[in-house]
């Protein structure tokens, strides 16, 4: 598995927890719940994270990702701390990470594959 492969697979990893933490919970209890909260945050961190280690060629390769949102989004995230908007949280992992989880699954190469 590629380096880039790597990151792109803990992208999917991190993305389908942050999903899984927010299904079957609304958004008001979201609100509510700052265990939820926290573990999303943390997923999306990490997601960002790993984009943000993916190389120019591996971006330029999977154009259709949002790279500067996500990493964005990333910092937002860990350095303006008290800042941190959970409408837009809520809306990144209940609208954009399903179809983030879609695109790495068909672009990822199962964990432990060989080149």
């Amino acid at each position: 598995m590629s380096r880039d492969d790597a990151y792109l697979l803990d992208m999917l990893i991190a993305a389908r927890r942050a999903a899984q933490f927010a299904s079957g919970i609304s958004e008001n209890e979201f609100r509510n719940s700052l265990l939820h909260q926290d573990a999303i945050i943390r997923r999306l961190e990490i997601v960002g994270e790993a984009a943000g280690r993916v190389s120019d060629v591996g971006r330029v390769q999977h154009a259709n990702i949002e790279w500067r949102k996500i990493t964005g989004m990333r910092h937002r995230l860990a350095h303006d701390y008290r800042n941190v908007d959970l409408d837009i949280v809520w809306a990144v992992v209940t609208t954009e990470i399903p179809v983030l989880i879609r695109y790495l699954e068909r672009v990822v190469p199962p964990e432990g594959s060989e080149p």
